[in-house]
């Protein structure tokens, strides 16, 4: 089933002893698995079936890389004290989509468990990754259900920014929503710390505009990043030199300004067409475009390794790092005169 299918049902409906949340079919451009979505549902089932009281007695969670087989089935196995249902959360189990389903394999306690799961006790794995011939996967759906977790279409995620919006006693305006979405992009962790950020910086202001998602959003020392991006690409060496000694005068350090230049850079890569990488926000497009037009695939490869080779040196050589990052920004910034 779809997750969406899944949360109308917590807390009205029975639910399977288990369910395996993991990668969907998703729309163009989103992520096949969304885990802030599946972290909803899990935080919701919790609630539901685990009296805060209850914790320790009822409610266990184990990471598949470091948990041992044996112990996460005894626990499933084990009736619950003063308590209906027993609840696991499993993580990380994209680890046994690659181990072997025989009989001699490390998994074969928890497949024989999945053969007949116990009634008293809610399992629920959690994986980024699905693989349909593997013989953990095909137990699991037929234990309980399968619960995909794809990312949203823009509708949804428009639809899903009013809703967290409204929740928190607030409207917000079709644009601003817009205007949100493309600062904060398609993973909806980011966009969720985005609408906390957003009401937080509001106050008791009831209505959300456009302009309010600019100023909330807005940083003196990210605008001035912005500033660096876009005088590399206008080639304007002074601008560029101005905007760097501003960024070392808000006390940026050498190693977070040239992480974000380099961050820059690879989302001018991705923004070019001809990579066929994954676009970074419609916001960063538009911010990094410039440079991706100015500099090309080619030149952009050349300007990450310049980058990467240059942080090298300001960790390991006495080099003057002031001088260092002026260099690398004049490289950036430089075009060739044309002859003739």
């Amino acid at each position: 089933m779809h997750i969406r299918e899944l949360l109308p049902k917590i807390g009205r409906e029975p639910l399977p002893p288990v369910l395996l949340f993991c990668p969907g079919t998703a729309p163009f451009g989103a992520e096949p698995f969304e885990p802030f979505l599946a972290e909803r549902a899990l935080e919701r089932i919790v609630a539901a079936y685990v009296d805060p009281g209850m914790h320790d007695l009822t409610y266990s969670v184990f990471y598949a890389d470091e948990a041992n087989v044996g112990e996460i089935v005894m626990e499933a196995r084990t009736m619950p004290f003063l308590a209906e249902r027993r609840v696991i959360v499993l993580r990380n189990a994209e680890r046994y989509m690659q181990m072997s389903g025989d009989k001699r394999s490390p998994l074969a306690p928890l497949l024989e468990y999945l053969q007949a799961p116990a009634e008293s006790t809610l399992l629920m794995i959690v994986t980024d990754g699905a693989d349909k011939r593997k013989r953990f996967y095909t137990a699991c759906r037929d234990a309980g259900a399968l619960v995909e977790c794809p990312g949203l279409t823009e509708a949804e995620l428009e639809k899903w920014v009013e809703t967290e919006v409204r929740a928190r006693g607030k409207a917000i305006a079709s644009a601003a929503v817009k205007e949100l979405l493309g600062r904060a992009g398609k993973r909806l962790g980011d966009v969720n710390n985005a609408v906390s950020l957003l009401v937080s910086y509001l106050g008791e202001k009831p209505g959300i505009e456009e302009e309010d998602v600019i100023a909330a959003c807005a940083d003196v020392a990210e605008e001035t990043v912005w500033k660096l991006t876009d005088a590399i690409a206008r080639s304007d060496s002074a601008q560029a030199l101005h905007s760097l000694h501003q960024l070392l005068d808000y006390g940026k350090s050498h190693d977070e300004i040239i992480g974000t230049i380099n961050w820059m850079l690879e989302s001018a890569y991705k923004a070019d067409p001809a990579t066929k990488a994954e676009p970074p926000s419609s916001f960063v497009m538009k911010k990094v475009r410039p440079v991706a037009e100015k500099l090309g695939v080619a030149k952009l490869k050349d300007a990450l390794a310049l980058c990467t080779k240059t942080h090298f040196m300001l960790r390991t050589t006495g080099v003057d790092r002031d001088l260092a990052l002026e260099l690398l920004v004049i490289k950036y910034a430089w075009r060739p005169k044309r002859k003739g």
